[in-house]
């Protein structure tokens, strides 16, 4: 059976272009694939999808198509290049070409984002509960002003890749399999600069410190994240620029720590207050508070202040403020004041177990814990 002519095939007109070439057979291949036509029980989508294909494989290769331009079928019969093996190399490009992967024909044109970057950024409890505005210093990679970011020196010539003939792409083959790879001559670019450009060394970036600013919104902790959008590294071929996340870290506070919305703190007071009773003075984010202390009270004992914590940043109920307290035993006494507590101590010996029921406890407990030590050790 005769073969239909290629542009036929394509439905194109004989001076077509590279663009309409590619957009004709796309339609088609996505028509005729035969994933797309799994009822094709005789085969008719397959064979219009392979003669597609042999197709395009002819008129887009310039050289293929000079010689079926002058001879047809039967020239490149002779050439053994009118044939589509439907092998490995086949199947990537089809997939290159309708899905639009990485080792297509113009893949050095296609557009890449750029790569993300990370700050760490320390703040004070008080700027993460409170909120701030901050500026911070970056350093990334931005496309040279010199060249516009196209490696070559203003006024030289970039020429086509002869290796890949301006493709990006080489193939490989290996045995059975064909393996697509960027050009190891142009890096994947497609074109190649005679003269680099003398501040960026034809890189076409140059490393360059910004300075941003940055909202820090209230109630952020460590471990949350800030993103400033398109504030990375640049992209490729005009691709959009990655982002800047800013990751943020609480430096430790020297009177309060920090547990999600809540807020601790350890307030020392001293023996007479600790058995009196009485108000002393705590520090909170909203300012100064007087608490109440109880008559005698015990280290550790914990208070809560409703509503005194951290608010935070993704909503929900404001935390509390726990007061921890520390009796604080006093220490450097001079000659009166120990004269002072050993007359103290005598009259709390002479009050017995009334004064210290936990010590008395306590020294029970040790006393039956040795005499069951010694039974048992007979």
């Amino acid at each position: 059976m005769a073969k239909r002519d290629y542009y036929e095939v394509l439905s194109v007109d004989h001076n077509a272009d590279e663009a309409m070439l590619k957009k004709s057979y796309r339609r088609l291949a996505m028509k005729y694939h035969p994933d797309r036509n799994v009822g094709d029980a005789a085969g008719e989508a397959e064979t219009k999808f392979k003669e597609a294909k042999e197709a395009y494989d002819v008129l887009s290769d310039g050289q293929k198509r000079a010689v079926y331009d002058q001879y047809g079928h039967a020239g490149l019969d002779q050439q053994g290049g009118g044939r589509s093996s439907g092998g490995a190399g086949d199947f990537g490009d089809i997939f290159d070409d309708i899905f639009g992967g990485g080792g297509g024909r113009g893949a050095q044109n296609r557009a890449y984002r750029g790569a993300d970057l990370q700050y760490k950024l320390e703040l004070s409890l008080e700027e993460a509960v409170f909120g701030v505005d901050k500026s911070i210093d970056v350093a990334s990679n931005q496309s040279c002003d010199s060249c516009d970011g196209s490696g070559a020196k203003p006024g030289s010539d970039v020429q086509t890749c002869s290796t890949c003939a301006g493709a990006g792409q080489v193939r490989m083959q290996q045995g059975f399999f064909s393996i697509q790879q960027a050009c190891p001559s142009c890096q994947g670019r497609g074109q190649v600069i005679t003269e680099a450009c003398g501040d960026c060394r034809g890189a076409g970036v140059v490393r360059k410190r910004r300075t941003l600013s940055v909202k820090v919104p209230a109630g952020v902790d460590t471990g949350d994240r800030i993103r400033l959008s398109g504030e990375g590294e640049p992209g490729e071929n005009q691709g959009p620029a990655g982002d800047l996340f800013v990751q943020v870290e609480v430096i430790p506070h020297p009177i309060f720590e920090r547990d999600a919305a809540d807020l601790h703190c350890e307030v020392p007071i001293g023996f007479a207050t600790a058995a009196l009773g009485g108000e002393i003075e705590i520090p909170s984010l909203d300012g100064r508070l007087s608490l109440k202390i109880p008559v005698e009270v015990q280290t550790g004992k914990r208070f809560r202040l409703r509503s005194k914590g951290v608010k935070p940043v993704r909503g929900g109920p404001q935390g509390d403020l726990y007061v921890h307290l520390i009796v604080e035993t006093p220490i450097n006494l001079n000659k009166t004041q120990k004269q002072l507590f050993e007359q103290l101590q005598a009259s709390l010996d002479n009050g017995g177990s009334k004064h210290n029921p936990k010590s008395a406890g306590w020294l029970h407990g040790m006393k039956g814990f040795f005499d069951d030590l010694k039974f048992w050790s007979k």
